[in-house]
């Protein structure tokens, strides 16, 4: 049967937290069980306490705070290591409604899906001002375009995923996780639907950032370097592309002068059109190295893919291991393997 595991990122939620669990169902059809997993990212009003008196099933702190995209993937590590079927995520200050997790988990369960976002339809949330509501649409829309596949909702923290979904997926952002995710689900082919949910009436402002600039550009920030990570040729070499045929411009502006038998003005057209095109020739060749550094990345991430579900199978903890750091497990692994063969 399945096994169904809800995590929740928590900063200072001991106010209400303890509504947040009340609302999440014990018993889905199709599941053998559902646990509640509290992530506390170094919370001073004693949420850790509060989420065990609460009935949550596990509980685990981050050593200070952490940020939330640390805590998402902490949480997700955890849950797998629990032996989590789906893992759901939602947050600490009942912003969601707890009920609709079953709805949320259904098209995994039905199999036509691994990673399922909540759509709160926030064209029609009453507290949206209408500079919000634009800024979700262009935002989605924006998402949309860089993991080529529909989104309809690229903000929304309630989703759920798939056991394989959650092994495919590694949050390096420092920020949020929401953006990230969708992007490397559409990167690595994962089937993404998204399904209606409710929200409840806000409790507080959003502690995850402070103004709106600040959001766009932390947000705009983590979407460009995750779409960069996976697709760098097309970047570089397009930039590349775009500063030669700048520079050819002026060259061509120069040429057609100096035939004409007045080049003797057009010296500065000749220099910037070199530079233009030497820098091109740069981008072009970053383009190449950038496109193998994502290449070899692709490889660690299927290695680590791997390394989880040993793990999981063995029933160990999880790590978050850096790149360099995993490299260097990697090679003690391999080092470990030969000497095997050869003992």
């Amino acid at each position: 049967m399945t096994r169904i595991i809800v995590q929740i990122p928590c900063l200072n939620e001991a106010e209400t937290l303890p509504q947040t669990i009340a609302d999440i169902p014990r018993t889905i059809e199709g599941a053998s069980s559902v646990e509640i997993l509290v992530i506390d990212d170094g919370s001073t009003d004693g949420t850790a306490e509060v989420a065990r008196a609460c009935g949550a099933d596990h509980v685990i702190s981050n050593r200070g705070n952490k940020g939330l995209a640390f805590s998402f993937q902490a949480g997700l590590d955890h849950a797998l290591s629990l032996g989590a079927d789906i893992i759901v995520n939602t947050d600490g200050d009942n912003q969601y409604c707890g009920t609709d997790i079953a709805a949320l988990v259904a098209p995994i369960l039905a199999g036509e899906a691994d990673f399922v976002v909540g759509d709160r339809g926030t064209q029609e949330i009453a507290h949206f001002s209408p500079a919000k509501k634009f800024l979700q649409r262009a935002g989605t829309g924006f998402v949309a375009r860089l993991a080529g596949m529909p989104v309809a909702d690229a903000v929304s923290g309630f989703r759920a995923f798939s056991a394989e979904a959650a092994r495919k997926l590694t949050v390096r952002s420092t920020f949020s996780y929401t953006t990230e995710t969708l992007i490397q689900a559409g990167k690595k082919k994962l089937t993404v639907t998204s399904v209606p949910v409710r929200t409840n009436a806000v409790t507080r402002p959003s502690r995850l950032f402070r103004s709106i600039p600040q959001f766009l550009f932390r947000s705009g920030r983590t979407m460009i370097r995750a779409w960069a990570m996976y697709e760098p040729l097309r970047i570089f070499l397009g930039l590349g592309l775009v500063l030669m045929a700048l520079g050819t411009l002026p060259i061509l502006r120069f040429v057609w002068n100096y035939l004409a038998g007045d080049g003797t003005g057009m010296i500065q057209s000749l220099v910037l059109g070199s530079v233009l095109l030497m820098m091109g020739g740069l981008s072009a060749m970053f383009a190449l190295i950038a496109d193998l550094v994502a290449f070899n990345r692709q490889i660690a991430e299927l290695t680590l893919e791997r390394v989880r579900r040993m793990e999981n199978r063995l029933g160990l903890p999880q790590q978050r291991f850096p790149e360099a750091e995993l490299r260097r497990e990697l090679e003690t692994l391999r080092q470990r393997t030969e000497a095997a063969k050869t003992a």
